[in-house]
């Protein structure tokens, strides 16, 4: 794994590269080489780790997840803000199934760095609620509920929602 600014130096060098195969007449191999430089960019934006983590954790891999990302020695320097709230995510969710103290950090850490996505926001206060529910801390999961609801605008995660509130009318 490259520095995230070293991946930016990259992009820019082959760049040049691309200028001065359009200047040498090789307009095929300049565009791609353009391309290449672009693959660079976009795991400026997009942590190459995290994209496989997000990948092995879509087949409910937690050994492949926690694999990906272990490859991520320094968060804090070799990730931008949001990717560092997506790593944090990662390991909040692989925890929620065996510490959910451990995991609570990481999902704040997650929530308070930000998170791209409304859906995945939306995930990370659910999973915060149904930790404050464990612990009977009712009041502070009804009001991450609220707020997980409303960042789930297309409804994806109604159910989980609802099986909360009859595990909430228990307590």
């Amino acid at each position: 794994m490259f520095h995230k600014n070293i991946k930016l130096v990259i992009a820019v060098l082959i760049t040049a590269w691309s200028v001065y195969q359009f200047s040498q007449g090789n307009i095929m191999n300049g565009i791609s080489i353009l391309l290449l430089a672009g693959i660079f960019v976009l795991f400026y934006f997009k942590n190459e780790f995290i994209l496989l983590a997000f990948l092995q954790l879509r087949k409910q891999n937690f050994e492949g997840t926690k694999k990906w990302l272990s490859y991520i020695k320094n968060p804090e320097a070799a990730l931008t803000i949001k990717q560092q709230g997506y790593f944090n995510y990662l390991h909040g969710i692989m925890l929620s199934q065996t510490n959910i103290t451990q995991a609570e950090k990481f999902l704040r850490k997650a929530v308070k760095l930000g998170l791209a996505m409304d859906h995945d926001l939306a995930m990370a206060k659910l999973q915060l609620a149904g930790i404050a529910m464990t612990k009977r801390r009712k009041r502070e999961a009804t009001n991450l509920m609220a707020e997980a609801k409303k960042l789930d605008k297309h409804g994806m995660l109604k159910e989980q929602m609802q099986m909360m509130k009859q595990q909430m009318k228990k307590i």
